[in-house]
Parts: structure tokens; sequence; C-alpha cells
């Protein structure tokens, strides 16, 4: 019997993809495009960022009050916490190897580059140099929650929603009201991401059509050597690098890509990590990993697990300083994947994270900051590559800590993959 075709949360999204970057191409510098659209997509963006902070909250509580043992959590926190800073260091490396053996910067003209505004960046990593590694550990503990919730504090949320867990736990059958209440906020919270995942298609027609609308195809080409470097070294740090380690502990790397091919289209298109985020952790708990696993893993992946981000922000680095004929020694090299080591944690909430990132990193092994302008034009399309990096790293880091946890439901998985591969 011939499988009937269904126009799927996936296909939808696609031709939101393809539909915004035809706009886009057509209505090249008119501010109109602007105008319109992208308050089509900011308002799907916000409702996102509106229901984040409830799931986490509530998913979190549920997770760490079921297990209700403080020695289990500190112990899963430290082998997540290896696991990020192991992967994420591969990516740097990886990223660093690529750029040196391909050497994208080399022969490029800078004259004639346009360049991009990064201001908005400047200003925003002298606020984060301000702040030490000590300021961080200080600030992962929340003075006022509320205010935490408010700026998306992520890993302040996972502090006092790990520690209010941990107290219902604690009180035993008196904390089960406040159970029930958190379990019927969750349930509420997801039947409210799936309503509004029907407006995704809407949100990335509107994002991409004012990308593409604002900068056009043609500035691809004089940095078309970086952009497909960049893709080509994201998708074969998925394939073999997250592939590897997928099948180390039992998974096939597509499998778990097939299981989220929505999402990781939706986060695409948007460039945002924060759009899947909901649907991620539903998924996740489907594939056989127990919910405090997934609701503590995922959200604290976002500020420690950026793998495409620190592999982006390596490659771009050895980018400028090719472009502007810098012979970066082993030593430097070395030095630079150190500063990015730390550089890139804990900073997760700031608007152009890499950008920030790599503004603080750069002048430690005398490369000049100002050549980022000359990528910050093709800078969203870089973006769109590596938040997919991010949330496949992220997804797989779930399945990694159930399986070290020996806590991962193999039945569960496979009847749940099953049940992808039957017909409509």
């Amino acid at each position: 019997m011939k499988k009937k075709f269904k126009f799927t949360l996936a296909y939808q999204i696609l031709t939101g993809l393809i539909l915004g970057v035809i706009v886009g191409a057509i209505f090249f510098g008119n501010p109109a495009v602007e105008k319109i659209l992208q308050p089509i997509g900011t308002i799907f963006i916000n409702m996102i960022k509106m229901i984040v902070v409830p799931i986490i909250v509530s998913t979190l509580i549920l997770g760490v009050a079921g297990t209700g043992d403080i020695k289990q959590l500190g112990k899963l926190g430290g082998k997540t916490l290896i696991y990020f800073e192991v992967v994420t260091t591969i990516a740097i490396i990886v990223g660093l190897l690529s750029a040196n053996i391909f050497q994208p910067g080399e022969g490029v003209d800078m004259s004639t580059l346009s360049k991009g505004n990064i201001d908005q960046y400047v200003q925003t990593t002298e606020e984060v140099q301000s702040h030490g590694f000590g300021d961080i550990l200080v600030n992962i503990v929340p003075s006022n929650i509320v205010h935490s919730m408010a700026e998306g504090d992520m890993l302040a949320i996972i502090f006092f929603s790990v520690v209010f867990g941990l107290g219902i736990a604690a009180i035993g059958d008196r904390g089960k009201p406040v159970l029930a209440f958190f379990q019927g906020t969750a349930d509420a919270m997801f039947w409210v991401t799936n309503f509004i995942m029907k407006f995704a298609p809407f949100g990335v027609f509107a994002l991409i059509g004012v990308t593409v609308s604002k900068f056009g195809l043609e500035s691809l080409v004089p940095l078309g050597k970086l952009m497909i470097l960049v893709y080509a070294t994201m998708i074969f740090f998925i394939i073999v690098v997250l592939g590897g380690i997928a099948k180390l502990v039992g998974i096939n790397i597509f499998h778990l890509i097939k299981v989220l091919k929505d999402e990781l289209l939706l986060a695409y298109s948007t460039s945002s990590s924060e759009t899947v985020l909901p649907k991620v952790m539903e998924k996740m708990e489907k594939f056989g990993c127990p919910k405090d696993v997934v609701s503590f893993v995922i959200p604290t992946g976002y500020s420690f697990n950026l793998d495409g981000s620190t592999l982006y922000q390596a490659i771009a680095a050895i980018f400028i300083a090719q472009m502007y004929g810098i012979d970066l020694s082993i030593t430097e090299q070395i030095t630079l994947v150190l500063v990015l080591m730390v550089t890139s944690k804990g900073i997760a909430g700031v608007p152009g994270v890499s950008f920030v990132v790599l503004l603080a990193t750069l002048g430690t092994v005398g490369i000049p900051v100002e050549g980022l302008a000359f990528i910050a034009g093709i800078d969203r399309l870089l973006d769109m590559a590596r938040t997919v990096v991010n949330v496949v790293g992220n997804a797989l880091a779930t399945v990694v800590m159930s399986k070290w946890e020996h806590r991962f439901d193999t039945d569960k998985k496979e009847e749940y993959y099953a049940s992808l591969n039957e017909p409509a």
C-alpha cells in the first residue's frame, strides 16, 4: 500500500524557509520587508521565550523531587560538567584543525568586504569581561528568583529548581499538593508548546525573509569559502565526533537526528536554541531518558555545552588571523584553546554570544578584534549552522548521561522510534 504523504511540521517549516528566502531576495534592500515581517518573527520568538522558564522550573522540580537524592544529583552534575568540558574542547580543536588545514582566510581581499556594526557586541563584551569566574559562581545563586526568571538566567533558575525540588522531597506527603501543581503546570505548558508550534512556519518565513532582504544572497560570495568550511566542519562534527560518541553508548546518531528533525529545522531557521528547548526536552524523555536527567542536562547544556558555537569561534579566530596575514604559533593556538574554554562558559543568555566570546578572546593572542566586523554580515547564516550542532550536542548529552547513570530505557526508545516509522 502506497504511503500517504503528510504535510508535517518539518515540511511546513521548510516551506516557510524557502518562501522567506524567495521574498527576501525579490525585495532585497526594501526596508518595508523588515517593517512588515519583523514583528511576526519577534512575536513567535517571544511566544517561545514565554514558555521556556515555566517548563524548565516545573520539569526540573518534578524530576529532582522524584529522585530526592542529593548525592545522586551531585554525581549527575559532576559527570555532566566533565562531559561538557571534554566535548566542547574537542569542538575547539576540530575547529582549529579545520581552519589550519583549509585556510579560509588566505587570499581574502578585505577591500571587497563590507563591514557590519559590532558596537553592541563590544559594549556587551566589556560588561562580561568586568565579571570574573568568581562572579559567575556567585551569580549561580539568585538573590531574587523572580528577577532571574525575568532575565532568563538559566543557571540561577536551575539552582533554585534543584534546591526547591529537594525541599519538596524532604517534606514527604506534605509536598504532594505542590508536586501536583507543578505536574499540572508542566502538562499545560507542553500543550501550549504544541499550540505555539503551529505558528512556527510563519515565524520562520518572517525571520528568514528579513535576513535575506537585509543582506542579500550576493553578500555570501566574498566569504563563500568561510561559509562552506563552517558548514562542512559542522556536518563532520555531527557525523564523526557526535556520531562516534553516540556509537560508544549504543545509539545511532541518525536515529537521534530523525527524532529531532522538526526541531533541528526550526532551530536552523530561527538561529535560536530556545525555540526548540521545550520540544527537545519532551522528545528526549520519550526517547528513553529519565525526566530529572533531561530537565537538568539540557538547560545546563545551554550554558556549558555549546559545541557548535565553540567550533565556529575557533574557525572564525583563525580565519581573521589569516585574513590579516598573522601566523599564529602552536603556543598561541594552545592559548586560544584555553581562553575559549573559559570565555565560552556561563554567558549563553547574552545576545550574539559567539561574537561576544570572540571579542573577549581575540585580543589575548594578538588578533585584531575589528576583523569581526567583516564577518558580521553573514553571521546570521553561520549562526543557523552552529545552532543545529548545539541542539544535537545537548540532546546526545542527555542520552550519554542517562546511559552513564544506567537509567536509559532502551525499550521505550525502540518503541518511540518505531512509532515514527509507522504510516500516518
